[in-house]
């Protein structure tokens, strides 16, 4: 079956960095996009980043970008987030999820609905 399982949260002094790992099996990784999507306690899930099946640039929410880099590398099934700069906004619970379509890419997954498998999400937390 597909499972994601993201790793690498932790707690860091804002101005610090963390790398977020997700790691995917079940499915033929290479061929789908990838996004990373976080929770704050409160608040509604949010896009953060994604990268297309066929790698390239990543795309961002204006909140992050310039600080934080989506990556992957499809020999090792495995997405990355590089987040610089954290800020104590940055806060809350980061997960990634695979697209639902295999060889697509586009601005529809800079949305909740265009992924179909989340993972269980790991903990962030930015100290002022």
């Amino acid at each position: 079956q597909v499972q994601l399982v993201e790793s690498g949260g932790g707690l860091v002094q804002a101005g610090g960095s963390l790398r977020l790992t997700c790691a995917v099996s079940g499915l033929s990784f290479s061929s789908y996009t990838m996004g990373w999507f976080r929770q704050a306690p409160g608040k509604e899930r949010e896009f953060v980043a994604f990268i297309n099946w066929n790698g390239g640039n990543g795309y961002y929410a204006d909140s992050v970008k310039g600080r934080f880099t989506i990556s992957r590398d499809n020999a090792k099934n495995t997405v990355y987030l590089q987040m610089n700069g954290l800020k104590p906004e940055d806060t809350a619970v980061y997960y990634c999820a695979k697209s639902q379509r295999a060889y697509s890419s586009g601005s529809v997954y800079y949305g909740r609905s265009s992924y179909d498998y989340w993972g269980q999400g790991t903990q962030v937390t930015v100290s002022s």
